[in-house]
């Protein structure tokens, strides 16, 4: 399965934010990667590449290759409501970002390795699908056998987010995917116009 595995707090200091989440490094060095960081001058940049590099910025965050990313691109465009938003809630149902924001891994490569790696079942089954995407309703649970794995039990102690749309039984050490969020409770830092009028043009 193809994926980005390169250097991850180079492309968090050309985005500004800390997009694989907590990094030490990002922190120390919170400026533009490069020779001369934030002393080299830099042009203003043109429609085309600030538009270009949120589209960037949003597939780094969720781990979503271009391919993949079109295709939810045009799932959007066919769906009701803003194209934007329904893009990002697209980036939300999937299952390895759901299994990252339970708090089931710190970072959202993890997740995906757990997924993959059939620790994660969904309504009672194993689903191996990092990309598989959840419906209302849907219970996300760890497997009965995985229930006691270290880097499980060391991210759920470390997790402290709560998010509106779904639900958490630490006893249970399952969660129920409660309602697509909204946009207001997504807290991504991304503007999903931009990736629109790109892919639009």
């Amino acid at each position: 399965m193809a994926r980005y595995t390169g250097p991850k707090t180079k492309i968090a200091r050309k985005f500004g934010v800390a997009i694989f989440g907590e990094d030490k490094s990002f922190e120390k060095r919170n400026y533009p990667p490069g020779q001369h960081g934030n002393n080299r001058r830099r042009g203003k940049k043109s429609e085309y590449a600030i538009q270009l590099m949120e589209k960037q910025k949003a597939k780094y965050t969720y781990g979503v290759l271009e391919k993949q990313f079109r295709n939810m691109f045009k799932k959007a465009t066919a769906s009701q409501g803003i194209t934007g938003e329904v893009l990002l809630q697209l980036c939300e149902s999937r299952l390895d970002n759901v299994v990252f924001r339970m708090g089931l891994s710190r970072s959202r490569s993890g997740a995906r390795q757990l997924v993959s790696h059939r620790h994660i079942t969904v309504n009672g089954g194993i689903v191996n699908i990092p990309s598989y995407s959840l419906k209302p309703g849907d219970v996300v649970a760890v497997r009965e056998k995985s229930k006691s794995l270290e880097t499980i039990e060391s991210a759920l102690s470390n997790s402290s987010a709560v998010y509106e749309w779904m639900t958490w039984n630490n006893d249970t050490k399952s969660g129920t995917y409660v309602a697509i969020p909204e946009r207001i409770q997504i807290p991504e830092q991304i503007n999903e116009q931009f990736i629109v009028e790109l892919y639009s043009k």
